[in-house]
């Protein structure tokens, strides 16, 4: 008899078949998500409960886990695994695979490009011309300004290595890991950045990279992009105290995980105008449909982070592929 995966993921093979056809030709009978939409917790459990595998988005699977008793592997679409219960899933002999690289290169992307968009308020500026306005908002550079990064990962990583070329003043790095060998060599390309740059006549200093507390990180950013787990300790990490202490001209970014931004609290500083502006791409419920909609210093995006054609497919197409190797038996970098 045929293994059977469930898709939960959505979207799934929009662009390209790879992943299904990788699926199909090892004898696999696979059923995709009939929602058109994310999947909400016990909508998983009740349609994949009775698979033998799931290929999973950032669903919460915790119901499914507790219910099946045929589910044998977990292969998530994309690097977080707050989703998955992992602790449950080592209880019940249920292993767990990630498509944790392909990632990196749409989301690092992303929320470089969020923060051009906040500072330089470009989404503002085309809401105010649809209503009939021309006032010609000024902004700030990223070159000059203070850029903070909250988690040091593959995707933060990332960010920093595109921020560079911006030469903003410093790049402040707050993460529980000792960053700093890979300082270092941030502090070695920024180096030769700043040559380059200068035989070209512009007069910049190199940017500084740090490794600083929390604190420091809200108190200090012209610009926070957030790039850590959801975890016990993130969750409603940026509230109405933390965020209280951040600069006027501040931006916020998260494209990281909903939850880790309490969204009522934001709500409140932005209304208030007590920072500048924020971009979220991930909420707490989603679709999206709450109080940040009403605001203008707010840019919201539909959890797309990972959505450029090429890392979507490779994504889709490694955890098709750590489906099909698992069963085949085939070797798997696994979780758990």
């Amino acid at each position: 008899m045929s293994k059977k995966v469930f898709v939960s993921t959505f979207p799934f093979c929009r662009t390209n078949p790879k992943a299904l056809d990788t699926l199909e030709s090892n004898g696999f009978e696979v059923t995709v998500n009939p929602l058109g939409r994310k999947m909400k917790p016990n909508e998983v459990a009740d349609a994949a409960k009775n698979f033998d595998a799931l290929i999973a988005g950032t669903e919460d699977l915790t119901p499914l886990v507790n219910v099946t008793e045929t589910l044998k592997l977990i292969s998530r679409v994309g690097v977080g695994l707050d989703s998955v219960p992992l602790d449950l899933c080592k209880e019940k002999g249920i292993a767990v695979a990630y498509t944790p690289d392909a990632v990196s290169p749409a989301v690092s992307e992303l929320a470089v490009s969020l923060i051009v968009d906040a500072m330089r308020k470009v989404t503002y500026s085309d809401r105010e011309i649809r209503r009939g306005d021309w006032t010609r908002p000024y902004g700030e550079r990223i070159g000059g300004s203070t850029i903070g990064i909250l988690g040091f990962g593959r995707i933060g990583k990332r960010v920093a290595s595109h921020l560079l070329g911006y030469l903003p003043k410093e790049i402040l790095v707050c993460d529980l890991l000792d960053q700093e060998k890979s300082i270092q060599e941030f502090s070695e390309l920024a180096s030769n950045i700043y040559k380059v740059n200068h035989s070209l006549g512009k007069n910049w200093n190199p940017t500084t990279i740090r490794q600083v507390g929390f604190d420091t990180l809200i108190q200090e950013s012209d610009a926070i992009t957030i790039h850590t787990p959801f975890t016990l300790d993130t969750k409603n990490l940026f509230n109405l105290q933390s965020m209280s202490r951040m600069k006027p001209n501040a931006v916020l970014i998260n494209t990281a995980r909903g939850g880790i931004v309490n969204e009522d609290d934001l709500y409140q500083i932005l209304n208030d105008q007590k920072i500048s502006s924020a971009a979220m791409d991930v909420f707490e419920e989603e679709p999206y449909k709450g109080s940040l909609c009403g605001l203008e210093n707010v840019i919201l995006t539909q959890h797309m982070g990972s959505c450029s054609n090429d890392c979507r497919e490779d994504m889709e197409r490694e955890a098709a592929e750590n489906v099909a190797n698992f069963f085949l038996g085939n070797q798997v970098e696994l979780v758990c």
